[in-house]
């Protein structure tokens, strides 16, 4: 039988709602977990360990550290690891780990609930047991399991507040669906490394969202000497404003001139950001900056911070940028 752990650290799963206002309660939430789901014995050998207990949006980049570190040390002796995590912040957690932990042969999945645990209909019951099944399997990956459906962490993005299909993936296909059966719809080879574990994240960076009538000065009090990298979440295909006194142009410019990174995303889900489809992004890629492609923002904040930690030149920086380094995007 396959040996898997169980990693807790908090999140909607393990919140009490018994006086109306749900809160964290690690001790009712243990109690309960081996109470609801005796099954979980018969799929797999279940230890468990709490890392942490936060609500998600709580979770920082010294969280995703101890995850990465946590599973390395525990890397030799499990045949799998069940990550339990808050779905506002888990595609960013997945995705940090996908880059951190290179090489990994063994299943490393993300699951919560939009609904707590102890709430007669929730959908932990359901997440958890199919975690901890796809667990089992041959899947070398960072995944998200939820409402049926296995997510390559690194490509999903949480979609709704309110519905039990919470998460999508709007450029890359689910890896596995949960029926009757487990149809896995991907095939992994076996690294031919050891597992490496490198979580290194900075977090001197600033995301920038544009909207219509964005006033440039307002941007000013962004010190770019503590700044190493700023990612505009711009329209379309990369689209932003360049005309008149709007003109994002001398922003950007200014950030190069500080040896900024500049890093351009689209607020649509879906496609990629081609720079040089339109005068905008030709503009901004003459300037320096980079396409974030298909990635999603979790994956293109998180790869980033990767980056920066890394310490790298600019010209290695936008060479492992613009690389597809865990699956987050296409070469």
């Amino acid at each position: 039988m396959k040996k898997i752990q169980l990693i807790q650290t908090g999140g909607t799963i393990a919140m009490h709602s018994g006086n109306g206002k749900p809160e964290l309660d690690i001790d009712r939430f243990t109690n309960l977990l081996h109470k609801e789901m005796p099954e979980l014995s018969s799929i797999a050998e279940i230890s468990t360990h709490q890392i942490f207990f936060e609500d998600s949006s709580d979770v920082t980049p010294d969280h995703w550290q101890k995850l990465a570190r946590h599973i390395h040390k525990d890397y030799e002796t499990y045949d799998g690891f069940v990550i339990l995590h808050g779905t506002d912040t888990m595609a960013y957690t997945a995705s940090a780990l996908s880059f951190s932990l290179i090489n990994i042969g063994k299943p490393v999945i993300f699951t919560g609930s939009q609904v707590p645990m102890s709430n007669i209909r929730s959908d932990a019951h359901r997440n958890v047991i199919n975690a901890v099944e796809l667990a089992t399997l041959p899947i070398f990956d960072v995944a998200i399991c939820f409402n049926d459906k296995l997510y390559r962490g690194n490509r999903a993005s949480k979609m709704s507040i309110g519905e039990f299909d919470a998460f999508a993936s709007p450029n890359y296909p689910v890896l596995a669906e949960v029926g009757i059966d487990i149809s896995l719809k991907q095939t992994y080879s076996r690294p031919s490394s050891d597992l490496r574990c490198n979580p290194v994240f900075n977090d001197q960076l600033h995301v920038i969202k544009l909207y219509p009538g964005l006033n440039p000065e307002m941007l000013n009090c962004i010190d770019l000497v503590k700044t190493q990298a700023v990612i505009f979440e711009a329209f379309g295909s990369g689209n932003f404003p360049m005309a008149g006194t709007n003109s994002l142009l001398p922003f950007m410019e200014s950030c190069r001139e500080a040896d900024c990174h500049l890093i351009i995303t689209s607020q649509a889900a879906y496609d990629s950001v081609d720079l040089n489809q339109y005068k905008s992004g030709r503009e901004a890629k003459n300037i320096g900056a980079l396409s974030a492609g298909e990635m999603t923002m979790e994956a293109t904040v998180t790869k980033t911070m990767y980056l920066l930690g890394c310490g790298l030149s600019e010209e290695m920086f936008k060479s492992q940028f613009e690389l597809n380094l865990a699956g987050e995007r296409s070469q």
